[in-house]
């Protein structure tokens, strides 16, 4: 393989993101119909498990930029989704709780989000969904150990 190019079938790559893309249009059906986007129930669905989490946190576990996260809690806001409140002690420190309509609108979401990822987990044995998981982590291991990243 060294020297010669590679097929788009042989890239792993290319399977890896046909995947993924599968998966955001499953999950984007799955919440369309409690108006969120897979963004925003990601968001929900974290702000619920640790209200009042920073918008910096918030961010990393659901795997945005701040920049990006900023435009969905302002969506979310906007929709009423959300309450901002500056922190009791910390008046710099915005805390972020879903609102009773946010947490509806995450338990309608999250039913049939959850009904896409008992459908992919019943695609595969438990022993290959260990596999899986094993192969998808040394997956991200390798790509981020990568030495190109390093220039």
């Amino acid at each position: 393989m060294s020297g010669m190019r590679m097929s788009f079938d042989e890239r792993l790559a290319s399977h890896l993101k046909r995947v993924e893309q599968d998966l955001q249009a499953a999950k984007a059906a799955a919440v369309k119909p409690a108006g969120l986007t897979v963004p925003q129930y990601a968001a929900l669905f974290v702000l619920d498990e640790q209200p009042g989490i920073s918008a910096a946190e918030l961010a990393r576990r659901c795997l945005v930029t701040p920049q990006t996260m900023t435009t969905i809690l302002r969506n979310l806001e906007a929709s009423t989704l959300i309450e901002r409140t500056p922190h009791p002690l910390h008046k710099h420190v915005i805390e972020t709780r879903p609102t009773p309509a946010g947490r509806k609108a995450l338990d309608q979401a999250d039913e049939r989000a959850t009904g896409v990822e008992r459908r992919l987990a019943a695609a595969f044995s438990d022993e290959e969904r260990d596999v899986l998981r094993a192969l998808l982590a040394r997956v991200s291991e390798t790509l981020t150990t990568d030495p190109i990243l390093d220039r």
